[in-house]
């Protein structure tokens, strides 16, 4: 009976997981290119998710409104890089910092004022029924493991092999190099934005059915793909994703052994002790300055 029950956990981690390696994506994605973590992603994903909820009441279609929030939310991104962060891009890191709490708070503000704080159902696509008629793991946790997964081979294929994918890594790792060779460095960081705002939507529309839609729906899962960054690298796509894979499991391995009171200890634990042990992570490369 405990064995069914821990492989349950292990099949839910790993739902769970992909909604945190999507967010621990869009995190690296933003800090390779400020080298700041973006503290409001968790809030641009939410409010996305009630843009999508708005099209949803409007009769959109749920795929529909998937893709034009998801197109929404990149353009979002990219406004905010051009009108907002350009302008302190400059600044010392302090005053980015206060920029990204800041958004942080009005997004937050914002969702709570149009959309009130009442707490509300979000469909998923997925039938209610488990599919292939499984008893580990439900439909909707299957299907937003499967999103997740095109999602991430979808962006592998983009930066490993088409001519904007190479510009915008080398904007973010050789800005200076970049700018020498004809990349429009400030346009490759706009649209990591605003692929790092699309990501963050479909993770939030991802678990929108799990939590159910309210303003902090997303403030927890923050915590976690924040670890999530932390533990695979946070210079590192590819160790965020794997990160947030083994945080998931992690979480729901500790919950089911130990009580779901401790859940939240265990991203905290994974920050503390990565930062202590590793600061650069699993997967993430050790900076060595000459002196």
């Amino acid at each position: 009976m405990m064995g069914n029950v821990l492989l349950h956990q292990f099949f839910s981690g790993l739902a769970t997981g992909g909604i945190y390696a999507s967010v621990a994506l869009a995190l690296v994605m933003i800090y390779q290119a400020t080298h700041l973590v973006n503290f409001a992603q968790g809030e641009l994903a939410m409010f996305a998710t009630y843009i999508c909820w708005s099209l949803l009441q409007a009769g959109v279609p749920y795929w529909g409104a998937f893709a034009l929030t998801a197109a929404g939310a990149f353009l979002l991104g990219v406004l905010i890089e051009r009108l907002i962060v350009r302008l302190v891009e400059d600044a010392p890191i302090l005053s980015l910092v206060i920029v990204f709490i800041g958004l942080l708070v009005i997004f937050n503000s914002l969702a709570g004022w149009i959309f009130s704080y009442t707490i509300k159902p979000f469909p998923s696509p997925f039938p209610a029924q488990p599919l292939f008629g499984n008893s580990y793991v439900s439909s909707h946790e299957l299907g937003s493991i499967a999103i997740t997964l095109v999602v991430l081979a979808l962006l592998f294929v983009f930066f490993r092999f088409t001519p904007l994918g190479l510009a915008m890594r080398a904007a973010a790792q050789n800005p200076v190099s970049s700018r020498l060779v004809g990349i429009r460095v400030g346009w490759m960081l706009a649209l990591g934005w605003g692929l790092a705002g699309a990501i963050g939507a479909v993770a939030g529309m991802m678990v929108a059915p799990t939590v159910f839609l309210e303003p902090n729906m997303m403030s927890g899962i923050l915590l976690y793909a924040f670890a999530a960054a932390l533990l695979g690298g946070i210079d590192s796509p590819g160790g965020a994703v794997l990160g947030g894979f083994i945080v998931g499991v992690l979480e729901n391995l500790v919950g089911a052994l130990l009580g779901t009171e401790l859940k939240l200890t265990v991203a905290l634990v994974l920050i503390v002790g990565v930062l202590v042990v590793r600061p650069a992570g699993l997967f993430g490369k050790v900076h060595v300055t000459r002196v």
